[in-house]
């Protein structure tokens, strides 16, 4: 069973792009996708097969060194991942060779959640419909053109100190071209498209950092590319 035939992910994503439509019906502007709980003890615990998909919409695109309220969060979490930019539109089912040439920069980004409810194999359709807990997103002003992720060191600092730092930062989300091609299949199954322009952050690096009330800065650092930072006030 391909990871979005789950009954409860196939009722979650219907409801999800139905508000996606309408917002856009309203005047929205579309910023592109995410995926979210993707590492592999996530996909353990709640049974599935795959990551899920969710939407980021421009109202939710701040500058990199932007100031966020942290007041009328329940569990805020700041995800440190690698945003992918297509240069064409991607259908399904499609290769290795093509998601790749589909690509067409990648660069630091972050993610502000608020993971309330806390996900469980029961609730995964309210998850969906409540978009995966997206709220915030901010990218990094440079970028590496293509898809290589060869050579990448992320860095995430917190309180002024390293709070992590990994080589691999594919380890916990898997092959980028792999996330990509998913949310490509996932978004053909329920009548959409992955298109030229969108961007898709493809997961944490780390297990989701929660965000706690004495944290003022957060950064992510991809070596060689750039850094994108967030500031909060509670």
């Amino acid at each position: 069973m391909a990871p979005w035939d789950a009954p409860l992910i196939k009722k979650g994503m219907t409801e999800q792009l139905a508000t996606r439509r309408a917002r856009i019906a309203a005047g929205e502007k579309p910023l592109g996708w995410k995926v979210g709980l993707g590492a592999p003890a996530s996909l353990a615990k709640l049974g599935l097969e795959g990551p899920v998909v969710g939407f980021l919409m421009q109202r939710a695109l701040l500058p990199s060194g932007a100031t966020v309220s942290l007041k009328d969060y329940t569990r805020p979490v700041a995800e440190p991942e690698i945003a992918v930019r297509m240069k064409t539109d991607l259908g399904a089912n499609t290769s290795t060779e093509a998601v790749l040439a589909a690509i067409k920069e990648i660069m630091p980004a972050i993610e502000l959640a608020d993971l309330d409810p806390v996900p469980a194999p029961d609730n995964l359709d309210v998850v969906l419909e409540g978009d995966i807990y997206q709220r915030q997103v901010l990218l990094g002003e440079k970028t590496r053109a293509g898809g290589s992720v060869a050579g990448l060191t992320s860095t995430v600092m917190r309180r002024n100190a390293v709070f992590n730092t990994t080589t691999d930062p594919e380890a916990l989300t898997g092959k980028l071209v792999d996330i990509v091609a998913l949310v490509a299949n996932t978004l053909a199954a329920f009548g959409e498209k992955l298109s030229a322009g969108d961007i898709i952050i493809t997961g944490s690096i780390t297990p989701p950092p929660m965000i706690e009330k004495d944290e003022t800065d957060f950064i992510h650092a991809i070596d060689p590319i750039g850094d994108v930072s967030v500031k909060f006030t509670w």
